[in-house]
Parts: C-alpha cells; sequence; structure tokens
C-alpha cells in the first residue's frame, strides 16, 4: 500500500484522564518495527474491561491512553520479520498472543504465552517499550497491545488472528475477547456432554456466551444464577431455561440448586469475579463428576474457602484464561462456527454507534444496557 513506511495521520477516540469522556484526536501512528503489523481497524466493540481501566480502578492509571481490544480490521502493512500475515489479509487483534516459541505455546493444554499473556501495565510495544501514537511529538499509551479505538493501530504480529476475509467483521469483531472467553469457557474446560445439566453465574456478556457454549453442547438444562432479574428475559436467547435469583431464597444458593438438580449440577461456568459466587459456583456441581470452571476475575485479597470434602467427593475445580483458546491458532476456528451457522453472534449486538459517538457507547454500558455495542470505523 502506499502508506507502507509512512507515518498516518487518523483519529483516534484519545483518553486523556479517568473516567472523562474520549476525545476525538488526530493521531500521528508509526510503521511498524519488527514483528509488528498495523491494521486499519473498521469495527471495534466495548468490552467492560476498556471500562474498568477507563475508571482507572484498582491499578496504576496509565494517561493520556488509547483503549480499545475487540476490533476487527484489514492489515495496511507489516515490519521486519512478519511471515504469516500480508497486507490486505482480515485479521482480528487479540489481548492476549501467541508467540509460538516459548513452553506454553508448544504446549497443548496451555494458551498463557511467556511473552504476549496479557499486560494491563505495558503502555508501549514489547520490541522497543516504545508507543508508536503520539500527538505534536507526544507519546500516547497503548492498551493490552491492541488500542483499537483509532482508525489505525499496530499490534505485534502474536497477537493478530487471520481470519476467513469472507466474514462480517462487523459481527466477528466481538470474538476477540469477551465472546470466546465464555464459549471456550463451556466448550473447552466444562465440556458438557450433550443433555448435562450447566449452572451460569453472571449473565453479563461473558456469562451468556458461556450459555451460549452449553447451548451449542446440547446441555438439557442451563439454568442462570444472577441478582438482576432484569437480564432473565435476553438470557432466554442464549438457550438459558430456569432462573434463580439468590436474593429471593434464605437458602444458599447451592443447596437452590442442588434441591433442583437432584444433588447438583453436572457443569458449572462462573462469571462474576464475585468470591462468594466461586464458592457457590463449586458447591453446586454433583459429587461424582461434576466440573465447576472459574472465569471471573476476583478481587486481589479474596481467598476460595471450602471443605476439602468437596474436592474428596469427587468434584473438580478448574480456572480458565480467553476459554483456553490460543489466539492465532483458535480464534479462526471460532470465526468459523459462526460461518457455518453454530455460533450465533447476532444476538450479543445490542447497539451500534458511529467512531464519533463512541462515548454513547460507554454510556450504554455503564447504564446496565447493552450487551456488546459495535463502534463503527470512518463514520
Amino acid at each position: 500500500m502506499s502508506t507502507t513506511g509512512q507515518i498516518i495521520r487518523c483519529k483516534a477516540a484519545v483518553c486523556w484522564e479517568a473516567g472523562k469522556p474520549l476525545v476525538m484526536e488526530e493521531v500521528e501512528v508509526a510503521p511498524p518495527q519488527k514483528h509488528e503489523v498495523r491494521i486499519k481497524i473498521l469495527f471495534t466493540s466495548l468490552c467492560h474491561t476498556d471500562v474498568y481501566f477507563w475508571e482507572a480502578k484498582g491499578q496504576t492509571p496509565l494517561f493520556p491512553r488509547i483503549f480499545g481490544h475487540e476490533a476487527g480490521g484489514i492489515v495496511e502493512s507489516v515490519g521486519e520479520g512478519v511471515t504469516d500475515l500480508q497486507p490486505g489479509d482480515h485479521v482480528l487483534p487479540i489481548f492476549t498472543g501467541e508467540c509460538g516459541d516459548c513452553p506454553h505455546c508448544h504446549s497443548e493444554e496451555s494458551n498463557m504465552c511467556d511473552l504476549l499473556r496479557i499486560n494491563t501495565e505495558r503502555g508501549g510495544m514489547i520490541h522497543d517499550g516504545e508507543s508508536r501514537f503520539s500527538i505534536n511529538g507526544k507519546p500516547i499509551h497503548h492498551f493490552l497491545g491492541t488500542s483499537t479505538f483509532s482508525e489505525y493501530t499496530v499490534v505485534h504480529s502474536g497477537q493478530v488472528a487471520k481470519i476467513n476475509p469472507e466474514a462480517p467483521l462487523d459481527k466477528v469483531c466481538i470474538v476477540s475477547c469477551g465472546l470466546s472467553t465464555g464459549l471456550g469457557a463451556t466448550l473447552n474446560v466444562a465440556k458438557p456432554k450433550k443433555g448435562q445439566s450447566v449452572a451460569i453465574f453472571g449473565l453479563g456478556a461473558v456469562g451468556l456466551a458461556a450459555a451460549e457454549g452449553a447451548r451449542i453442547a446440547g446441555a438439557g438444562r442451563i439454568i442462570g444464577i444472577d441478582l438482576n432479574p432484569k437480564r432473565f428475559e435476553e438470557a432466554k436467547k442464549f438457550g438459558v431455561t430456569e432462573f434463580v435469583n439468590p436474593r429471593e431464597h434464605d437458602k444458599p444458593v447451592q443447596q437452590v440448586i442442588a434441591e433442583m438438580t437432584d444433588g447438583g449440577v453436572d457443569r458449572s461456568v462462573e462469571c462474576t469475579g464475585s468470591i462468594q459466587a466461586m464458592i457457590q459456583a463449586f458447591e453446586c456441581v454433583h459429587d461424582g463428576w461434576g466440573v465447576a470452571v472459574l472465569v471471573g476475575v476476583p478481587s486481589k485479597d479474596d481467598a476460595f474457602k471450602t471443605h476439602p470434602m468437596n474436592l474428596l467427593n469427587e468434584r473438580t475445580l478448574k480456572g480458565t484464561f480467553f476459554g483456553n483458546y490460543k489466539p492465532k491458532t483458535d480464534i479462526p476456528g471460532v470465526v468459523e462456527k459462526y460461518m457455518n451457522k453454530e455460533l450465533e453472534l447476532e444476538k450479543f449486538i445490542t447497539h451500534t454507534v458511529p467512531f464519533s459517538e463512541i462515548n454513547k457507547a460507554f454510556d450504554y454500558m455503564l447504564k446496565g444496557e447493552s450487551i456488546r455495542c459495535i463502534i463503527t470505523m470512518g463514520a
């Protein structure tokens, strides 16, 4: 392309300080360096993780910054040493990566790459620690190595999944974070058998994706647990058949579920980050074969407490990161599930806004009105 090797000037939504509306700015995006690619972002979506770091709650604030990590786009140019991607490829940038060389990448059982594992503190690129974004010579920090709230971004090639060019980027862009996290927690980790019962704790975007995984797997009963009853009607679209609001019961929710299911569910997936929900999700699975999977991120001082007999009675407790999907190897296959009509993405997308109105996406999420809001770049 004619822009190869050149600085690109484009629009980006910059966060100058915590909790303040993003500001549309003209930024300069430097060419990709070694093992990097520059991507023209066509569609991006807002994830709760963006909001969490935008609010700067509980971590070191790093501003000014360009957020965004769920997106779809087209490779504009590639840096030195990039052999598996070329200009014109349709891609999803991903917040975690796959270098292909470390013990985790060589293991069939792990997706937690030593080099490119999620890092929320890093504001520059791995190659040299520098930012590829600037305004009037002042560097703007990256976020999760993706920074997709910009018309162009630079990403390490190990964090870029090449996908089917026929796949609509305005739909499959949501595959690159929350959807795959929940879907994979069920399909890859809990692995319910056809006809089994599955409990989903938390019916936000990740929980609904976990329910979608249970639906795809052919679960017989999908029980949704949430403190917000407004979520129950929406969750029916994702295969959830029964609902439990812990506030409506005077006994522990694990006991309520055990009574509903003749001793406990076959599988449970926890998607809240609440330590109480994690313990409940484990204790509500059936002895002998029950498997509980933890997805939500707890507070740093939380401690998981349960009686050892719950484990000795042959219940299994597992954790997962990004649904156990390897970004480059496995995410193209998730896109194919959508293309083959196994996976339904449209029902996750509740709102669409032009890039110029990106702050509306934050409003929808803060009010609890959206599952996913697609942001159309160049609009």
